[in-house]
């Protein structure tokens, strides 16, 4: 009997661990796609919802009561809705990662303080560009990233670009930012800059677009606005074993036959977690639409014949040759989270491309007006490194509730390389930068309805930079005038405090103060030209705040108004840059500037019809005093000088004009049902530079009137987007000076001046998800083939683009 009774606990025993074990084995575990962290509140159920589970605080839930290959549906009001069967689920290791709905990654913004805040109390407009946004518009760069949007002006003067354009102000007047770093250096430049494209779009976790100054946060450069790239992040596990998941992705592009394979895979513990991407691109030459302006075709070529420079006729004036070009970027993250006091981040990205042609340069004709003036003109490689260590502590503390310690080096390369018609002498100037910051930034939020938020900032940068000369026939090399100072530096620090007082639920106030000081040290030598000084010494501050408030009137309308100061303090690029030439001038350095200083006011409305319709709109006005323009100068008490065996208007940077830009931005979105829904984005600018002299001429960097509308159709598996682009025209009076000169790659009017000519697109994209794991998508752009430039860009539009890509997530 007692040997009956152990068998019969034994037995049981035995039932009661299989039964434990096959209900741990049918356990899973539900995380948010981005952040990997547990989602509570998941309902699971079947097709007749006859059976139901909820995950709990830790994501987990028993699969037990559903059969094998029974769908089971995911649903939270938050994510959008998922399904699979238990099988696969099981087969995946129990894991499964939701991704949140566009409207609830809109909620919450981090650029306006370096912590999160909600959305709806910030004054400033900001445009959020979330993750899902960026696959299903599947751009090449992140130029084009910020182009998609439809509420950046985006200019190129060669494929391998895109200089956005912010409310007037573009190139060293907006700033890019990299989780969290500072990207602008010491040689951005007044002309158009390429630096945005070294960031990887199939990174991008969401970009943030902050319009007007931001200087309180950002210090120099930040006038016109801010773009803010937060990379995706390695996620944890949260269960007691090692988790693998990853996408591949492939890209096909019929306009520049453009080849782009990706690869990122994450590597997740419970305190560890390591997030790697790589992707390579491959651009062809850019072939333009066949319906437009002859003037835009590329009628003639250079070609190397027998030693000789010939002009020779393009067999497909419609292909702009030479366009194309490769790049490679690479991203490796590492997060360790030893306890929830202390968060440890290390971000790793490095990004080469190949020589490119800057096809502007290519197209100019010589003095005659019966050629071309270059035989080459291209940019060597352009190369950045990025090394970012962040330390994050939360917990309250008697002056914080959370500190974070971010640490950074970049390095940067670029050169020019360019060569005259029938003219065996290539010159070279190449330029590296290295760039150390250091940011230390504090939250406070326990001062009843107050929050603060502020810290400080130290950056220091070092440029190098050397000139050479080579014969192409005798492979000679000689040393020329470097483009900048060799071993100039400069460097800032500063402190900022910044608030939000919540003075009632409905009202909501900003305000901040930041102070900067920089320091410009750049050393000329005069082997190669006599300069009229030694050095540029310069030691100049800045005081920048701002104040505004969000309110709401009633629970659908939300009203904001905004004041801001932004400045832009010199620059190596400003102060030492030694002999650039443009056609027919040459920039000389200038030791003698001053910071530039915005002054800007916006108002904003946003209104909520039912949940149906929400309009948005905001209207702005920026002053900006003592701006750093391009302006004649004398060199040595010479008006020309001969520069490359041409002789040249002499010019340099100077603190001599005033600017006035101002404009309206209108937003819609119309959601007619759950499947049907419409946007659509305007902007207008207008601004004028006025010099010293009084002299009023239109500002550089103000885009035409440029829209968009879309008319989109979705399910669960399915969506398109039927849009339109547009863009106005700018007379020959709406021209700004500098403008007016570059002939080669405008329009000319009836008059023979030249001019931008409106233009429009009608564009489709779709996407469709085949399985959980498999993602196909189509988009064809331009299908009416226009043949368009965009305002200031050397190079023609794509035509009509068949794009192609799949995408397989494990």
């Amino acid at each position: 009997m007692p040997c009956s009774t152990n068998m019969h606990k034994k037995i049981t025993f035995f039932l009661l661990s299989l039964i434990s074990m096959t209900a741990i084995a049918q356990q899973i575990t539900v995380l948010d796609a981005d952040s990997g962290s547990p989602i509570s509140n998941v309902a699971l159920f079947n097709k007749t919802k006859s059976k139901t589970v909820i995950t709990n605080f830790d994501g987990k839930t028993s699969l037990l009561i559903f059969d094998d290959n029974e769908r089971i549906y995911f649903r939270h009001i938050n994510y959008g809705e998922y399904q699979t069967t238990k099988q696969n689920l099981l087969r995946k290791g129990n894991r499964l990662y939701l991704v949140q709905k566009a409207e609830q990654l809109d909620e919450v913004v981090l650029s306006v303080s370096k912590w999160q805040q909600q959305r709806k109390d910030i004054p400033q407009k900001i445009a959020n560009i979330d993750a899902q946004s960026i696959a299903f518009t599947n751009p090449q760069t992140s130029a084009d990233l910020l182009q998609n949007s439809g509420k950046v002006f985006v200019q190129k003067s060669q494929l391998g670009g895109g200089s956005p354009m912010i409310r007037g102000f573009a190139t060293n007047r907006v700033l890019l930012s990299v989780d969290g770093v500072r990207m602008n250096n010491a040689i951005f430049r007044g002309g158009n800059i390429q630096n945005v494209i070294s960031i990887d779009p199939f990174t991008v976790k969401s970009t943030e677009v902050i319009f007007g100054p931001g200087s309180v946060i950002y210090g120099s450069d930040a006038i016109g606005g801010v773009m803010n790239f937060y990379t995706k992040a390695p996620r944890f596990s949260y269960t007691d074993s090692l988790t693998f998941s990853g996408n591949v992705n492939y890209r096909f592009s019929s306009a520049n036959t453009e080849n782009t394979a990706h690869l990122d895979f994450n590597l997740g513990h419970q305190t560890w977690a390591s997030h790697t991407s790589v992707s390579y691109n491959n651009f062809g030459d850019l072939t333009m639409g066949s319906n437009g302006r002859e003037s835009y075709l590329r009628q003639n070529i250079v070609r190397r014949i027998n030693g000789q420079d010939e002009l020779v006729n393009n067999e497909n004036p419609e292909k702009q040759l030479p366009s194309g070009y490769d790049q490679i970027n690479l991203m490796q993250k590492f997060k360790y989270q030893p306890n929830k006091t202390y968060t440890y981040d290390l971000g790793l990205y490095y990004s080469e491309t190949s020589d490119f042609s800057r096809y502007d340069r290519l197209i100019r004709p010589n003095s005659t007006g019966d050629g071309l003036r270059s035989a080459e003109w291209f940019y060597g490689p352009q190369k950045w490194f990025m090394g970012n260590l962040q330390i994050t502590k939360e917990g309250r503390n008697k002056f914080y509730d959370g500190v974070r310690l971010t640490t950074a080096y970049q390095f940067f390369e670029e050169s020019r390389n360019e060569r005259a018609f029938q003219d065996p002498i290539r010159y070279r100037t190449k330029e590296n930068v290295n760039a150390l910051s250091v940011n230390l930034d504090f939250e406070n939020k326990k001062i009843g309805n107050l929050r603060l938020y502020y810290g400080a900032e130290y950056i220091f940068n070092k440029v190098n930079s050397v000139g050479s000369q080579l014969n192409i026939e005798t492979q000679s090399k000689q040393p020329q005038a470097s483009r900048y100072p060799d071993g100039a530096t400069w460097q800032t620090f500063a402190g900022y405090l910044n608030s939000e007082y919540k003075i009632k639920p409905n009202f909501t106030l900003l305000s901040g103060l930041r102070y900067s000081q920089v320091w410009v040290d750049a050393q000329f030598e005069d082997t190669f030209f006599q300069f009229p000084f030694e050095e540029a010494d310069i030691i100049t501050g800045a005081l920048t705040g701002s104040i505004g408030f969000s309110w709401f009137p009633r629970k659908n309308l939300q009203v904001t108004l905004n004041g801001s100061t932004g400045f832009r303090a010199p620059n190596i690029d400003d102060v030492g840059k030694i002999f650039d030439s443009e056609p027919g001038s040459v920039v000389v350095p200038n030791a003698d500037l001053e910071p530039e200083y915005a002054y800007n006011v916006d108002f904003g409305i946003q209104k909520n019809f039912g949940d149906k319709v929400v309009i948005k709109a905001a209207t702005y006005y920026t002053y900006l005093v003592d701006a750093l323009v391009r302006r004649d100068f004398l060199f040595n008490g010479q008006s020309e000088i001969q520069y490359n065996g041409e002789l040249s208007n002499v010019q340099a940077i100077q603190n001599a004009a005033r600017a006035y830009v101002y404009g309206l931005e209108f937003g819609m979105e119309a959601f007619l049902n759950e499947n049907w829904s419409f946007s659509g984005n305007m902007t207008l600018t207008e601004g004028v530079e006025e010099d010293d002299n009084g002299t009023d001429s239109p500002a550089r960097h103000v885009a035409p009137l440029f829209a968009d509308a879309h008319i989109i159709w979705k399910n669960r598996k399915f969506k398109t987007d039927l849009f339109l682009n547009y863009n106005g025209q700018l007379a020959f009076e709406e021209l700004a000076l500098s403008e007016r000169s570059k002939n080669f790659i405008y329009a000319s009017d009836e008059n023979g001046n030249p001019f931008s000519p409106s233009w429009y697109t009608l564009n489709f994209r779709s996407q469709y998800t085949i399985s959980n794991t498999w993602t196909a998508s189509l988009n064809l752009e331009n299908f009416t083939d226009q043949r368009y430039r965009t305002y200031s860009s050397g190079i023609v539009a794509p035509g009509i683009n068949l794009i192609l890509g799949l995408g397989y997530k494990f």
